[in-house]
């Protein structure tokens, strides 16, 4: 079935994501960002794809760990929602951060690859890996 298929490629496609910002791998995030990408931010900021993608570009920074799993996939026809725990640790701009989120994220699939839509985050307490 195709369902099954398709919650182990979107999985994939939020590793690859993950990667992508260890490497700020920037070919990899234009092609898994869908056009009308857009990100609710923790402090209600929303951006588009452009945003994201000149943030980016911007360079300054440095990732230590860029992390995605308790991935929940649920796979609607062509359109993917995906709800996870997410941790990024490093500097931007010479500031350390370290940051632990809750996660949603929607991914549509056209023409045979998955992109991520939209996504929003809510910080959580813990760092990922001091769960309780």
């Amino acid at each position: 079935m195709n369902e099954q298929r398709f919650v182990q490629e979107v999985t994939g496609a939020e590793i690859e994501l993950s990667e992508a910002h260890l490497n700020l791998d920037l070919e990899k995030f234009n092609r898994l960002l869908h056009p009308d990408y857009v990100i609710i931010q923790p402090g209600g900021v929303i951006e588009g794809k452009a945003e994201t993608m000149a943030s980016l570009r911007a360079g300054g920074r440095l990732w230590e760990i860029a992390h995605s799993d308790e991935m929940d996939v649920c796979i609607y026809g062509d359109t993917a929602v995906v709800i996870g725990r997410w941790r990024g640790k490093g500097q931007n701009a010479g500031e350390l951060f370290d940051y632990s989120a809750r996660f949603l994220s929607v991914w549509v699939r056209e023409d045979s690859q998955w992109r991520n839509v939209a996504a929003q985050s809510t910080p959580i307490d813990k760092p990922v890996g001091e769960q309780e």
